[in-house]
């Protein structure tokens, strides 16, 4: 029987956020019959096997007890017990784990695994790398510049949002009134020391997010207007209301409440962003509307709870047919159906990880080749020793 292994957790200011979608991923696989192994990454960069049906708690003071270490290596996890897995189901939120670091381990260890490739996920971590690839791509989106001490001041006026250029979609965000503000922010705020970016303040404008997968086939799921109270959503907002549920118990409107046009522009601009990024996985793409205009604003390659609650969406309206023996009918359309037809859309949370799951084994994230490393080279070359000269 093949062998299964979610990590989470990781070196990372969402650390936590990743353990609330590991453990429940870990036992929807668990309840689908899986074979699971659950690998803890601690907050100092160091692997555990952990108890698969764990409880939050047991992480309150990290390390739970009865871990056993482990190792990673080109040749997989080694230790007492280590797993052997076929696939890694990656639930590490934020940091290393989703901008590439554990990508790139797991793809020299030979362990397939579910989410971006170590290009996708650099791209979708660096803020500013993903704005201009967006915007290369022709898809609307707000100016970004680099903040750093001798930076010149960019060439759209504050207000200004100031971001980390690396991390997630929420830790660290600031609203500065002025250039010298937001510079004084990037020499002091902890979460910007590998770099900050900074876009314009548009205090009016509403966030709306989308979820994306590439496999079985291309979906797009609800869209949800998260609901906030004051001028930024942040990390209290997305993570620490509704009873730790994160932004599935959040305030909202799901689906959101906009026009047509909007919807449209929207889902035509998810679905080009989702090539740009090479989608792989469930990711969450995020967008701001602002009076109508409507603007892409960053990737989430490994969205807080795998972005679970918004593949509920049922079509706007639901058409119902008549089957007679081999003669299908078209009998009636229902623009508002009852209960709005969710039993017919809805796509349980193991169906997603299943689909990631084989996802992963048949949508390789290495291509090696070593084509034309035939010798040649090597033998046209001089002695070591000449090109020391």
């Amino acid at each position: 029987m093949t062998q299964t292994a979610v990590i989470f957790g990781g070196p990372s200011p969402e650390h936590d956020v990743s353990i609330l979608i590991g453990l429940p991923a870990t036992r929807a696989l668990a309840a689908a019959g899986h074979d699971v192994a659950a690998i803890y990454w601690s907050k100092t960069g160091d692997f555990f096997a952990v108890e698969p049906d764990a409880e939050k708690e047991a992480f309150y003071d990290g390390v739970p007890r009865k871990s056993r270490p482990l190792t990673l290596g080109t040749t997989g996890f080694d230790g007492k017990k280590a797993p052997r897995p076929d696939v890694v189901v990656n639930c590490c939120h934020g940091g290393p784990g989703e901008d590439g670091t554990l990508q790139a381990a797991l793809d020299l260890a030979r362990i397939p695994y579910t989410g971006p490739t170590v290009a996708g996920a650099a791209l979708g971590m660096d803020k500013f790398a993903f704005g201009a690839a967006v915007a290369a791509a022709g898809l609307p989106t707000l100016p970004r510049a680099v903040v750093s001490a001798d930076a010149a001041e960019p060439p759209f006026a504050g207000p200004y949002i100031v971001k980390p250029r690396f991390g997630g979609s929420s830790i660290g965000i600031e609203v500065a009134a002025d250039w010298p503000t937001a510079r004084a922010l990037a020499q002091q705020v902890v979460h910007y020391r590998a770099g900050a970016v900074v876009e314009p303040y548009r205090p009016d404008s509403v966030d709306l997010n989308i979820a994306a997968r590439a496999y079985p086939a291309f979906e797009l799921s609800a869209i949800e207007k998260p609901l906030r109270e004051k001028g930024i959503l942040d990390y209290r907002d997305k993570y620490l209301t509704g009873g730790g549920e994160g932004m599935a118990s959040a305030p909202k409107e799901l689906p959101a409440s906009i026009a047509s046009e909007i919807e449209k522009q929207l889902r035509e601009a998810a679905a080009t962003v989702a090539t740009v990024a090479g989608l792989r996985g469930i990711a969450r793409i995020d967008f701001l509307l602002d009076g109508d205009d409507l603007y892409v604003n960053e990737i989430n390659t490994i969205p807080g709870s795998l972005a679970k609650h918004l593949w509920i969406d049922p079509p706007i309206s639901l058409t119902q047919l008549l089957l007679d023996g081999d003669d299908l009918y078209v009998n009636e359309i229902n623009t508002i159906p009852g209960s709005l037809a969710k039993h017919l859309w809805d796509v349980p949370f193991a169906s997603l990880l299943d689909a990631m799951l084989e996802e992963a084994g048949r949508r390789p994230t290495t291509h090696y080749t070593t084509a034309g490393a035939d010798g040649t080279a090597l033998r046209a070359a001089g002695t070591i020793a000449s090109k020391l000269g």
